[in-house]
């Protein structure tokens, strides 16, 4: 079995701040969005795209469609992506 980078050829990237702690501080909507996607997404960028979503107004639907968007201009830059 491979691991969820193992095919990729997006950049790897190392964390400065323990993201499990990060993750734990996250709103639960927000944690289980990040529990199914697809890209191991860091917590700190999730809610930063979650802070600005929801500062522009949006609910929480809306910003999850906000990060499902994201994911899906970040899978389409992959050149393994179908």
């Amino acid at each position: 079995m491979t691991d969820n980078l193992g095919s990729t050829t997006l950049k790897k990237r190392r964390r400065s701040a323990d993201p499990m702690m990060t993750y734990d501080t996250l709103p639960q909507p927000l944690r289980s969005w990040l529990a199914e996607a697809a890209l191991p997404w860091s917590p700190k960028s999730c809610r930063r795209i979650w802070d600005r979503a929801r500062v522009k107004g949006l609910s929480v639907g809306d910003a999850i469609a906000v990060l499902t968007e994201a994911e899906r201009k970040t899978l389409s830059r992959d050149k393994h992506s179908v």
